[in-house]
């Protein structure tokens, strides 16, 4: 102790100033916040379920009535690529198709995939955006034609062309308010938009379950001959404009190519013998009837539209990050195979053939709900409600899309494809407020330029989606042979050649969608020209992006760094800091190189009960500059950027905080004070051994508090060491793990209670009599040891005897018995055993008889071992002889 007073004693002068005027740098980085399995789904289904609504008339436009099976075929694929974008997100915490791509491919391949990804997220917005406000502003109109025919004739809009440009440009002041309030919500943080998702998607399946109800009764109850057939066969042939009996009357005209609709492009265009071929083949597994099945699969991928912004939000899943992510996943697929695939068979089964394409092609459910049996007001009812959360689910995919886009431009500007000046947080809120802004602004342009016309939008946006499968995919395949460490999940389907591993799971989804792609950039022609065009400028302005950056930094090699705001305090408390759990605690943190403790801190922490706050002591520059006047500097960028990282991947908020001081010691101790933390983690230092640590940090610890020191535990956290040392009685913080225990054996794997028992064994028959009763006290699942210490006086054979016969008694019992003999001085042996063998109580047999007193005399082993011994001692006494009761005089 005395080393630790004449350290703190030297120290007094040095760092008085500002131990106790010091300004606390409070840092913020991109809001930690972190969103259940729930809301990771709801996120993305806005997008993905949303197809519902549309997908089962743009398929069968293209391919006929057979459109359900095949919309059924690729939401069961979708259940592959999701296994492809789990594997890739357990590899990287910031996923998505360009980090994959850049790790797989490099920067190039990237700047492609990103540049095809980021013209999906760009009409995705728009394309969502005008279809809700075409749905709320035509269920305006037409509640005007009913209840008040006569305004509704005095403002015009009898007249058909005046009604298209009312709903026209309705829908497009419509898409922009959508866009501008999920912009808000964004720019508020991942859990005010997640939000807004969760609750729009609990409508939706209101909707859904009552929408598949009626429709199943209507099946049961309908006759059969009102029951339309779903075929097998696609229709590849040119399309014509049919009259309410069904004859063709004229060819249907491509509003953007002025030429007949074909499902075929530019096969048909160019190659049109071997075109008829395909719309004439046979059987389907002649290779020609397999390639048009391969085109009518083609034209119905884009049912699987939103399923990368899985990736771009798995940084946001709270722990435990990739069992929750999955869950996320297996809710999307559950969710959008139902939904989709249900409502697409159910509007070719009940809705007319006459009518379907031709009423309701833009909104089959609504189809549907004048379709099901019941009265016609009812119906009306069921369709306007139908209308609504139409109009929600696609505000919410606007949503999606701003979600998905965000994170695809934050991985792109982390790479130093865009300036860093983009990835500045927002000063309240803490979200990459200039990219959401820079986002919303260009969609907000697609609005008003395309003047509610989404036709041009909607046939180019197919592009986007199955092209960044592809690179995702692919890239994929090439991490399996290229980055070989262990990952937590793998796509199924590996065959092992030799030590090679070959995925052939992988590599199937992989030989799909590329076939599927490059046959859709043959058949789809708008899709095609459009996505090139678009996709070709996206990647010409990120490469004069990344040079003229490349420019500006001079030469230098890029290093990611985490932007934050820099805010300073007085003083620090739970308040000041936003702490509001029962628990709190600090971990102090040095090098970038070790933060196993963090790591190990964060692991196990219950976020619902526990605030982790993370410190740093930043030694200020020599002389009275104030301490607002401190800057972040680039070690202190790099030290704040791996603790980011480590929180994102725990999926845990963490509290960050530099403290300038002159004495870092007591800097941390006050901190932990001023928190009213019950546990300090440190890391083990290079310099003092841990009994030094502890003694230092007692000696502040007991400095700092007057009178009696609050409780706290404190623990030197390493890799080959983890040593507790409990001040004013210790106050220990409950792990998730105690927390989610639902049985004794749980509570043990957590680390609370007894798992291992070592016993001292005298090898008398009083000791046997305490080892049978340890042995039947003990459950099963405990691990017992013997450890044998003979008096010196006793005979060994004797002694071994009564220890072999016990541990023969165990063994019969069915319960294994170790017995570990000594060698050398007792105490230090039994001591380092315990250590070694990390148990958790050491049972120590007390003599038989002992003498009265209020003292309890100890033998010197038994005295070190309760000095020394790394975990609990429980003495244990021999029931005494009992005695007759005195007389009364």
């Amino acid at each position: 102790m005395a080393n630790s007073e004449n350290l703190f004693l030297a120290d007094e002068n040095r760092g008085r100033r500002l131990r106790h005027a010091a300004q606390v740098i409070i840092v913020g980085s991109v809001m930690f916040t972190f969103i259940s399995y729930w809301r990771t789904a709801a996120v993305v289904l806005c997008d993905l379920a949303s197809t519902a609504y549309y997908i089962g008339g743009i398929v069968e436009q293209a391919i006929g009535p057979c459109a359900p099976w095949f919309i059924l075929a690729v939401m069961v694929f979708s259940y592959a690529v999701r296994a492809v974008y789990i594997e890739s997100c357990s590899l990287f915490i910031r996923g998505g198709v360009y980090r994959v791509v850049r790790e797989a491919l490099g920067k190039f391949f990237a700047k492609l995939a990103v540049s095809a990804l980021m013209f999906d997220y760009l009409l995705t917005g728009p394309i969502s955006g005008v279809s809700a406000g075409q749905y709320l502003v035509g269920l305006l109109l037409d509640f005007l034609r009913i209840t008040s025919p006569t305004i509704h004739a005095h403002l015009g809009l009898a007249d058909e062309t005046t009604a298209k440009v009312v709903q026209r440009w309705g829908s497009v002041v419509i898409a922009c308010l959508i866009t501008i309030y999920f912009y808000r919500q964004n720019l508020l943080g991942i859990h005010e938009s997640s939000n807004k998702a969760l609750k729009i998607m609990i409508a939706t399946t209101i909707m859904a379950v009552i929408m598949l109800s009626w429709c199943v009764l209507t099946l049961v109850l309908r006759p059969a001959n009102q029951i339309n057939q779903v075929p097998l066969q696609p229709d590849l042939s040119k399309k014509w404009e049919t009259n309410d009996a069904g004859e063709q009357v004229k060819p249907k005209i491509n509003e953007v190519t002025g030429e007949q609709e074909d499902p075929l492009g530019f096969i048909g265009r160019f190659f049109p013998r071997f075109a008829d071929r395909i719309r004439g083949a046979g059987p389907w597994f002649s290779l020609v009837g397999l390639l048009g099945i391969l085109i009518a699969f083609g034209h119905s991928i884009l049912a699987m539209s939103g399923e990368e912004t899985l990736a771009q939000v798995y940084r946001e899943v709270e722990s435990p990050k990739l069992p929750n992510f999955k869950k996320a996943a297996f809710i999307v697929f559950i969710y959008s195979l139902l939904l989709t695939g249900g409502i697409s068979f159910l509007a070719v089964l009940l809705i007319p053939n006459n009518i379907r394409m031709k009423l309701y092609a833009d909104n089959l459910i609504s189809g549907l709900a004048m379709n099901v049996l019941g009265p016609e007001p009812l119906r009306l009812c069921l369709n306007a409600f139908v209308v609504i959360v139409g109009f929600l689910i696609l505000a919410g995919a606007v949503n999606t899309a701003i979600v998905g886009s965000n994170g695809v431009l934050n991985r792109v500007a982390e790479d130093g494809v865009m300036p860093d000046w983009f990835l500045k947080p927002h000063h309240r809120f803490g979200t990459t407020y200039r990219i959401l802004s820079l986002i919303v602004g260009l969609q907000l342009l697609i609005i008003v330029g395309s003047q509610g016309n989404t036709f041009l939008l909607g046939e180019a946006y197919a592009f986007g989606v199955v092209w960044s499968f592809v690179f995702q995919a692919f890239s994929m395949v090439v991490l399996r042979f290229k980055d070989r460490r262990p990952r937590e999940f793998k796509v199924p389907f590996n065959i092992r050649i030799r030590g090679v591993e070959f995925p052939i799971g992988l590599s199937l989804v992989l030989v799909i969608l590329l076939a599927t792609a490059v046959l859709n950039f043959l058949t789809k022609e708008v899709a095609t020209v459009s996505g090139l065009a678009f996709s070709g400028l996206f990647f010409i302005t990120f490469l004069l992006s990344e040079r003229l950056h490349e420019q500006h930094r001079r030469g230098t090699k890029h290093e990611h760094l985490e932007q934050f705001n820099k805010e300073t305090a007085a003083e620090i408390t739970p308040q000041t800091l936003g702490l509001t759990r029962p628990y709190r605690k600090l971990v102090a943190i040095r090098s970038t190189g070790n933060l196993f403790m963090l790591e190990k801190a964060l692991a196990e922490t219950d976020p619902e009960t526990t605030d982790v706050v993370v410190m740093t002591a930043k030694i200020p520059p020599l002389g009275d500059a104030r301490v607002e006047e401190v800057q972040l500097d680039k070690y202190d960028q790099q030290l704040m950027t791996a603790v980011v990282q480590r929180a994102e991947k725990a999926g845990k908020v963490v509290r960050p905080l530099i403290v300038p001081t002159n004495n870092p010691l007591h800097a941390i101790i006050r901190t932990a004070k001023d928190l009213r933390a019950q546990e300090l983690i440190v890391g083990a230092s290079n310099v003092y051994t841990a009994d030094e640590q502890l003694e230092q940090i007692a000696f502040y610890w007991i400095s700092l508090h007057e009178e009696q020191p609050a409780p706290l535990t404190v623990r030197i956290l390493g890799r080959d060491r983890d040593v507790y040392l409990d001040l004013g009685g210790g106050s220990r913080i409950p792990k998730i793990s105690e927390r989610k225990a639902r049985s004794v054996a749980e509570l043990r794997a957590a680390g609370v209670g007894v798992d291992r028992v070592l016993l001292v064994h005298h090898g008398s028959p009083a000791n046997s009599d305490l080892f049978q009763a340890v042995l039947t006290a003990l459950d099963p699942q405990v691990s017992l040891t013997i450890v044998p210490l003979l008096p010196s006086h006793s005979e060994g054979l004797n002694g071994n005897g009564v220890v072999e016969q016990d541990q023969l008694r165990a063994r019969q019992l069915g319960r294994d018995l170790q017995i570990h003999p000594l060698n050398g001085d007792p105490g230090p042996e039994i001591v380092r055993l315990a250590r070694a063998g990390e148990f958790d109580l050491l049972i120590l047999p007390l003599p038989a008889e002992l003498p009265g007193g209020p003292t309890l005399p100890l033998d010197e082993t038994t005295s070190f071992i309760l000095h020394q011994a790394p975990c609990r001692v429980c003495l244990i006494a021999p029931p005494p002889i009992p005695q007759e009761p005195e007389a009364a005089s």
